[in-house]
């Protein structure tokens, strides 16, 4: 029988309350994705196992916003060590890949580039950084934690329902505009029906079965050099794209050290670039030069709003691949420079340009065990199901991380061989007085480091618990220069912004302002935690 009830109408505002637990906690966008690492918990595994069950399951069960081809960050807090880690698994364009070649190739777009086919695709990282996390922090083999992602992939799941209106509106677009050969296999792949999958329906993925299956056995070898490498080669040079062998096995997920700011005694952390969760940073020193005591407020968001516009104005003039950053991206972070960015702050909105500073679109999850150990981690395809490629037979949906480079040899991201791009995704996680508070993120491209400081700020400035500091209205700053805020929004609180000079408008589509989980430990060792309300998250623990 059919029902009759849609799955996404909602008639009525829920509430939902935080989630404490004290054996372990996995908090994902997927239901199954967090099933999967509680499965790995009780199996013995800690929470780097978890995370990385919950990770390649989310390739499976949520494939319109990340995919085996995906990068990866994480940051991790290891209880034995008392020391937060940092692991940027973003990939590099390939060695044939120039702006150059770009534009005398023909294949930008308008002077951009393009954001489907092979030219946008960069080396995934996911796997690799699979391979590290589990490697460097794992007590599970890596095979055995990413069993529930094939059991997924080879058995079915149920679609849910965001899943599937997300999925419906990509096929639609996709069916219009992705009619060159080298698209056929992602419409094998992941419209085998000939039309998306609706809520409810079972969604089989039997080449991902069979390709995580192998990067597991072989803790991603094959998947950088073997087979599986090269059949990415094959078809890149198939259907006339840049990337080769020899890129994949080149890539290495590199170990980093968490950039952190100090804000009211609290020490929020991001990965350093070339990853944009320094913009979050930014605004935070910023934001700290004022007293915040009312969330809903004109004073508080027109504040957080220029704060934002700002850091953005920064980083998009100086954040790269650090390898190729003209300035030391610590010096972003001094002091200094967030009081002297907060003075030039009025109670009227303004354009900001770029500052010297002074000398000297995505899935997150989080989880944690019962010893400690906390893991932040996100992955993306970066637009939707990203470039549109899947390599057949293999389940493989490579992302369009590339299409982010520009083509203007004046931009500090300006297009390079083995370059890593500026990049959106974001894992966050806090500490107070050098012991770890908890993991936390939203995704959602330009809205992440957005999404980072309304949290935190919902947290640390307004004693907000895991799950209100998620469910609270959003604002998000649009590289256009509106402001779009939900229809949750206080209509009044969005009016008096535009009469600061805001130009405001209300988005009902709730994706667009990202979705984020949050994990704090209390000093008793219980795990309270928070999912979105937004989508399909769910929150497994014991």
């Amino acid at each position: 029988m059919k029902p009759q009830f849609d799955p996404l109408e909602q008639r009525y505002p829920s509430q939902r309350f935080p989630i404490y637990a004290r054996g372990g906690m996995v908090n994902c966008s997927s239901p199954q994705a967090a099933a999967a690492g509680l499965e790995v918990l009780r199996r013995g595994g800690n929470a780097a196992d978890a995370a990385v069950a919950a990770a390649s399951a989310l390739t499976v069960v949520e494939p319109t916003a990340n995919g085996i081809g995906s990068d990866a960050f994480a940051i991790i807090w290891s209880e034995k060590d008392q020391k937060l880690y940092g692991l940027n698994s973003s990939g590099r364009a390939p060695m044939l890949l120039s702006a150059d070649r770009v534009l005398s190739d023909g294949r930008d777009v308008k002077g951009r580039m393009p954001v489907h086919g092979w030219t946008p695709v960069t080396v995934p990282g996911a796997p690799a950084a699979w391979a590290a996390l589990n490697g460097r922090f794992g007590r599970l083999s890596l095979s055995e934690v990413m069993k529930p992602a094939v059991r997924y992939a080879r058995e079915g799941y149920p679609c849910a329902p965001n899943l599937a209106r997300i999925w419906r509106g990509d096929y639609v677009q996709y069916s219009r505009i992705l009619t060159d050969p080298c698209y056929q296999a992602w419409f094998e792949t992941f419209a085998p029906l000939g039309r998306p999958y609706e809520a409810g329906e079972m969604v089989f993925l039997p080449d991902h079965a069979d390709t995580l299956e192998r990067i597991g056995e072989t803790g991603a070898e094959d998947f950088y050099r073997g087979d599986l490498a090269r059949r990415i080669d094959a078809e890149s040079r198939r259907y006339g794209g840049y990337l080769r062998y020899e890129d994949l096995a080149a890539h290495e997920a590199l170990w980093v050290e968490p950039i952190r700011v100090n804000y009211r005694g609290y020490e929020v952390c991001e990965i350093p670039p070339n990853g944009q969760g320094i913009v979050a940073l930014m605004a935070l020193n910023i934001l700290k030069e004022f007293t915040f005591t009312e969330r809903d407020s004109a004073q508080t968001c027109h504040r957080q709003l220029e704060a934002m516009k700002m850091a953005f104005a920064d980083a998009f003039r100086y954040v790269t691949d650090p390898e190729e950053m003209e300035v030391d991206y610590h010096a972003l972070l001094h002091p200094e420079f967030g009081a002297a960015r907060a003075a030039e702050m009025t109670d009227h909105a303004q354009n900001y340009g770029s500052r010297p500073p002074m000398g000297g679109g995505t899935v997150y999850l989080c989880c944690a065990d019962g010893e400690g150990n906390m893991v932040s981690y996100i992955q993306s395809n970066y637009l939707g199901f990203g470039s549109g490629i899947v390599v057949r037979g293999t389940g493989i949906s490579l992302q369009d991380r590339g299409a982010d480079f520009s083509l203007n040899p004046e931009d500090a991201n300006y297009l390079k061989p083995g370059k890593r791009t500026y990049h959106t995704i974001i894992p966050g996680f806090i500490m107070k007085d050098g012991a770890p508070v908890g993991p936390f993120g939203v995704m959602g491209a330009y809205m992440q480091p957005q999404g980072h400081v309304q949290v935190a700020m919902n947290y640390i400035d307004f004693h907000f618990d895991p799950q209100q500091a998620l469910d609270a209205p959003r604002l998000q700053w649009l590289r256009d220069g509106r402001v779009s805020v939900e229809s949750r929004f206080d209509p009044e609180l969005a009016r008096a912004l535009r009469r600061r000079g805001h130009d405001v408008f209300m988005d009902l589509s709730t994706p667009s302002f990202g979705r984020g989980q949050m994990i704090v430990r209390l000093d008793n060792g219980v795990l309270v935690g928070g999912t979105e309300s937004r989508t399909d998250s769910n929150i497994a623990c014991f």
